[in-house]
């Protein structure tokens, strides 16, 4: 069995559950640009395929490779993933997560 990550564009628009915010996906687009929430649905980018579909709330920042990524953490089943940050992304959100670099 292949269990290499594997990286599936969606272009989906969604609501967020956390605030409410209607976002417009780009296929890239992970989490609320408004308060960094996202949802537990991948196995691996862009899948969909992972059954717990709980809200994952951003914890901190990290540096990996050069670039920032929040760190979001699940908070029905504790699974932990990396998200880039994008330009349009809340930077009051940004610089509140940076307080909390990891």
């Amino acid at each position: 069995m292949n269990t290499a990550r594997t990286f599936q564009r969606k272009i989906e628009n969604f609501t967020c559950r956390n605030c409410g915010c209607l976002v417009k996906g780009n296929g890239y687009t992970n989490h609320c640009p408004k308060c960094l929430f996202s949802l537990h649905v991948d196995i691996n980018p862009g899948d969909r395929s992972a059954k717990c579909h709980g809200l994952m709330r951003p914890l901190s920042l990290q540096k990996k490779n050069g670039e920032l990524k929040i760190l979001h953490f699940c908070t029905l089943c504790g699974h932990k993933r990396l998200n880039r940050v994008n330009a349009d992304d809340n930077p009051e959100m940004i610089i509140e997560l940076s307080s909390r670099i990891g």
